[in-house]
């Protein structure tokens, strides 16, 4: 999702190369994402091969900027 936030979309292969995920394990987390809502994923074939894109949703973006408020509460708690 952090990778995605800083991009708003992005190919399933450079998220792949980003994040040093298998492409099994990335299948499996970007449906996961896709099942809660948080992004979209469009699948379509340019010149021949497939590709899939993700795209961070506005549920995404808010839960995200949660996620990150709620880190910072945490650790402002240890000060």
């Amino acid at each position: 999702m952090s990778l995605l936030i800083g991009v708003k979309e992005a190919e399933f292969t450079f998220i792949k190369e980003k994040t040093n995920a298998t492409a099994g394990n990335l299948s499996v987390q970007v449906q996961k994402l896709k099942e809660a809502g948080y992004i979209e994923v469009l699948k379509q074939f340019k010149d021949n091969y497939p590709q899939t894109t993700c795209k961070v949703t506005p549920k995404g973006i808010e839960a995200f900027e949660a996620y990150v408020k709620a880190l910072q509460q945490y650790l402002q708690v240890g000060k």
